[in-house]
């Protein structure tokens, strides 16, 4: 499957690490006659953008006059934005931890579930210039390493890592998001990036993976769940049915992600 996602519509706001993607019904699933147009605004961790957008096509496409919009940022900034009072159907938290909170803010309806799973991995520009083989080598001098902010999730499975292993990172820059960190290693402006497994996948050959044998006692558990904001309950649990059923299942597969359940 190519990675390429230039033929999306796709326009960021710089500075806080949001993407909103805009999905919209095409081809023969265009909008039936009389029949009124529906959206589901989907709030989702950057980790789950490639593979939420394409589900969001096929979702489209099954679902005659539906649109659904993508909201794509680090999971406690898209928190902090429910919680402002954004408007949304959907929460899609790369944690448990973030949507605890909406949860406690009494933003989310019903029981979140958990339709995903992700580990962390080391990301190098091709040919490993600086030499790393493993998360120790992060510490080496001269070594430029970018990491996630302890806030959001990405960021606080680091600190695990780091508190597993007794390695110390002094990063060149914290991101908001883990998109940002992987950006910073493809533009050349860091030696290597604390990311996910599913990140790695999605670059392709734009970078090399460096495991991290440690990776397996942090792993981050996804949670959805339907938001109590939501304008259309039916068709917003489609949505998240959808996610968790076997068409999401195989797709997030496809982009490294584990199963939820």
């Amino acid at each position: 499957m190519s990675r390429s996602r230039t033929a999306r519509m796709v326009s960021a706001v710089v500075g806080c690490g949001v993407v909103v993607v805009t999905m919209t019904g095409c081809g023969g699933n265009g909008e039936a006659p009389g029949q009124a147009h529906q959206t589901v605004t989907v709030y989702a961790a950057a980790s789950l953008t490639d593979s939420f957008t394409d589900l969001a096509r096929e979702f489209e496409a099954e679902h005659a006059g539906a649109t659904v919009e993508l909201n794509f940022a680090g999971s406690s900034t898209l928190g902090t934005q429910l919680q402002e009072g954004a408007a949304a159907d959907v929460f899609a938290s790369a944690d448990q931890a973030n949507m605890d909170k909406a949860v406690d803010a009494g933003l989310v309806e019903g029981e979140p579930s958990i339709f995903a799973t992700n580990t962390l991995t080391i990301a190098v520009p091709p040919g490993n210039p600086a030499g790393i083989s493993g998360f120790q080598d992060l510490r080496g001098e001269g070594v430029s390493v970018v990491i996630c902010e302890s806030r959001v999730p990405c960021g606080a499975a680091t600190d695990k890592i780091q508190e597993i292993t007794g390695v110390s990172l002094t990063p060149v820059s914290e991101e908001s998001a883990v998109t940002d960190v992987m950006g910073k290693v493809t533009s050349g402006q860091a030696d290597a990036g604390v990311v996910y497994k599913t990140d790695v996948t999605a670059a392709g050959n734009a970078v090399e993976e460096i495991p991290i044998a440690q990776a397996d006692q942090a792993v981050n558990k996804y949670p959805i769940a339907e938001l109590a904001s939501a304008r259309n309950t039916e068709l917003t649990q489609e949505f998240v049915d959808f996610v968790r059923g076997s068409r999401g299942q195989v797709r997030l597969a496809q982009e490294g992600f584990g199963a939820g359940f």
